[in-house]
């Protein structure tokens, strides 16, 4: 098989496998209510100064109704507090609760048993290369996010 064919097949194993491993490993009996999607939202809420709804959005690359829904679901089962503003009570901010931290640290321990895991037989010069390559992948990807929103957008809002 040629390079092009390794890569490919590589690439789309991993993104599949990566996606269902993690789900295995973090959808446990103490989490089963829960789904991969959820733990991200978990994740990305963070267990730093609550949140926006906005900025929780934004960085799951999402709409706000979208988010909304997921939220819904989470503060009913008892992951997530909503508060509002205590000077724009029109905000409303995000944190979890003490079942979301929990949540949290278990998805945060898979992610470094993982890294862990990758990175323990290489030796430095191999860690670097293989840091310096899924950056420029990381780049790639996220360009061809911003070139397929600037396509989505009216031709006369097109910068």
């Amino acid at each position: 098989m040629d390079e092009y064919g390794i890569l490919n097949e590589v690439l789309v194993r991993l993104f599949r496998d990566i996606m269902d491993i993690e789900e295995k490993a973090i959808i446990t009996q103490e989490y089963h209510d829960i789904t991969n999607n959820d733990m991200h939202v978990i994740e990305a809420i963070g267990i730093g100064a609550p949140k926006n709804m906005s900025s929780i959005a934004k960085e799951l690359s999402v709409t706000v109704g979208t988010l909304t829904i997921a939220m819904n679901s989470l503060v009913k089962k008892g992951y997530v507090v909503r508060e509002r503003g205590k000077n724009d009570r029109r905000v409303v901010y995000i944190s979890l609760s003490e079942r979301g931290r929990k949540a949290y640290d278990h998805h945060a321990r898979f992610h470094r048993e993982m890294i862990n895991g990758v990175m323990e037989g290489f030796n430095d010069e191999e860690k670097r290369v293989l840091i310096e390559a899924l950056t420029k992948l990381d780049l790639w990807f996220r360009e061809k996010e911003q070139q397929n929103q600037k396509e989505k957008l009216p031709a006369e809002k097109r910068g």
